[in-house]
């Protein structure tokens, strides 16, 4: 069976959970930017969770299949249509060998996950499917699907179609959204009037919004804390001797936007960081659209450790739901 693209949308790459282990040698991890949405499509399928989907950007494709499957659509918001019939996201969608998936615009969200029973089933590199542009890994040539592209699916057996995630485990951002940080090894460079501001400014979201960062503007400034900058770390004072980011680093070029380091981000550099958006948060930032509001939290490491295992209990809770 093969999944013949149509159109591809904006931006439409394969992706799975990503290929952990190899940041240290500057290779991002990759996979989907909201990872729960692509478990959840996955489950409603019948998939293991970390199977290759398709990770759409504001805009979905459309696809015709060439076997029947199970599909199903988890993530932002938007109107979902098979042969022109309307199709509800969040369910598994039985599909006949012949029809046609097609998407109206996004009312909420930022990024779709399209499961197909089986999992797409591009060549792995690096032992993952997820598309890495720069680096030329995983999904077709290591590059967006095209119109033209006859992506193949594996093998499996297809789940029922209209099994569905309850409402109350689906997670979209609020407005303003609110993203929890926890200050990290440079938070000392700033003048304690600067930390105040950054946790009480209002931001938007940046134009800049990808796979590696997203940007955001609106807020005050930051100022530092007098130094003599250090050998090897330039004149800027938001500018460090080299350092290594971790997933959800937040870089701020020149003390006035902050970039969150996303699923394709550099692993290093010589920008300051002043911490770091929590992993529990991490899917939401995935899920932000240009000029929306958002507000930075500030948390300590307890309150991030509690935050992670109450993801984690969520997600436990929809494989329950879906077993």
């Amino acid at each position: 069976m093969t999944l013949e693209i149509i159109k591809n949308g904006l931006s439409t790459t394969v992706q799975d959970l990503g290929r952990p282990g190899y940041f240290h040698l500057g290779i991002p991890q990759s996979g989907a930017m909201d990872r729960y949405a692509l478990r959840a499509a996955n489950l409603l399928v019948g998939n293991p969770e970390d199977a290759a989907c398709l990770e759409a950007v504001f805009m979905g494709p459309e696809i015709t299949f060439t076997a029947d499957c199970t599909i199903a659509v988890c993530g932002a918001e938007i109107p979902v249509t098979l042969d022109g019939t309307a199709c509800e996201t969040w369910t598994s969608i039985a599909v006949s060998a012949g029809q046609t998936l097609k998407f109206g615009f996004l009312t909420a969200g930022a990024r779709l996950y399209i499961a197909v029973s089986g999992g797409i089933d591009t060549p792995a590199d690096l032992g993952s499917r997820s598309t890495y542009p720069i680096g030329a890994l995983g999904g077709v040539a290591g590059r967006a699907v095209q119109p033209g592209d006859s992506l193949p699916v594996g093998t499996g057996t297809a789940a029922a179609a209209g099994r569905c995630v309850p409402a109350n485990l689906r997670r979209l951002p609020a407005t303003p959204a609110a993203l929890r940080v926890l200050p990290g090894l440079y938070w000392d460079r700033l003048t304690d009037a600067a930390k105040d501001r950054f946790f009480a400014d209002t931001w938007t979201v940046a134009s800049e919004a990808d796979r590696m960062g997203y940007r955001f503007k609106g807020g005050h400034p930051l100022e530092f804390v007098d130094r003599e900058q250090p050998f090897g770390a330039g004149s800027d004072p938001s500018n460090i001797v080299d350092g290594c980011y971790s997933y959800g680093s937040i870089q701020v070029p020149g003390g006035t936007e902050p970039i969150v380091l996303h699923r394709d981000a550099v692993s290093g550099g010589g920008y300051f960081t002043l911490g770091a958006v929590i992993s529990a948060d991490m899917d939401l930032v995935g899920q932000l659209q240009p000029n929306m509001p958002v507000r930075f939290v500030r948390v300590d490491m307890d309150e991030a450790l509690t935050a992670r295992r109450h993801e984690s209990e969520r997600l436990d809770r929809l494989r329950q739901a879906l077993r």
